[in-house]
């Protein structure tokens, strides 16, 4: 008690005292936005967005927040998001890839990744420049002995601006295609499986090696077939909706002809 009544006395009109300031603690306001649930590029810069943003039109006055997240396309920490995979996240996908079902987007729905993109299509860029060169070396040796072989440096050149530039261009191209048909898939599932498509044609490459022209083109036959399966049941759920049956054979007709080419120039 006695100290309760120590507490209740002012102080105020004491010289030299000085009131207290007593401020509240307000809990920070946190902005959810319920229709923020689709991830599309670009990015937010920062991390407190995670990439995701919303597909409905914002008010002439949110001009400024409109540069901010292109403002993050620019920052390497805005991708960071499309690299959270684990081994088994890139080995299931990986497999989907070879075993198409039409179901990887919904795999990919609440993560698509960008390592899949990046990591398939360099592989992909050195391994079939690299084992082209073997392949005419070895078809050299196979008609004459005695005549000379180098190593031509030119594949890798052509290897990357035929992979980096289809699996970067096309998909953008498609992305932006359906957009205007009202597709709402993002531009990262996009890259995310044409990407992971790209895996057979690594695994074919190295069959292609063998010496014997008409296997080298059974194979590229059943590459071409099996990736533009897996591309095509992929983007028929959102091209049924709108009967844009030429676009699905469009991709498909990419697919294969991209096999075609990779035989042709790398393994001929």
């Amino acid at each position: 008690m006695a100290e309760s009544s120590y507490t209740t006395l002012p102080t105020s009109h004491l010289p030299g005292s000085v009131p207290a300031v007593i401020t509240e603690e307000k809990a920070p306001a946190i902005h959810k936005d319920p229709e923020a649930n689709l991830q599309i590029f670009p990015p937010n810069s920062g991390g407190g967005g995670q990439g995701y943003q919303t597909l409905t039109n914002r008010s002439d006055g949110d001009g400024p927040q409109s540069a901010s997240n292109w403002n993050g396309a620019f920052s390497i920490s805005s991708y960071t998001q499309y690299f959270n995979v684990d081994t088994d996240d890139v080995v299931n996908r990986l497999t989907s890839s070879l075993y198409p079902t039409g179901d990887f987007f919904r795999k990919i729905e609440a993560n698509p990744d960008l390592y899949g993109l990046i990591w398939i299509s360099t592989t992909l860029v050195f391994v079939i420049a690299a084992l082209g060169n073997c392949a005419t070396y070895l078809m050299s040796r196979k008609g004459d002995a005695n005549v000379s072989w180098s190593f031509d440096v030119s594949y890798f050149h052509v290897s990357a601006i035929a992979v980096y530039g289809y699996v970067f261009i096309v998909p953008l191209g498609f992305y932006l295609l359906l957009q205007y048909f009202g597709s709402k898939v993002g531009l990262v599932h996009f890259w995310c499986m044409w990407g992971y498509s790209l895996f057979i044609f690594i695994l074919s490459s190295v069959l292609l090696v063998i010496p014997v022209d008409f296997l080298r083109w059974t194979i590229t036959l059943i590459t071409g077939v099996a990736s533009a399966a897996f591309v095509g049941l992929n983007l028929r759920s959102h091209v049924e909706l709108n009967d844009l049956t030429i676009v699905l054979v469009a991709a498909c007709v990419l697919q294969f002809a991209l096999a075609i080419f990779i035989k042709s120039w790398f393994f001929h």
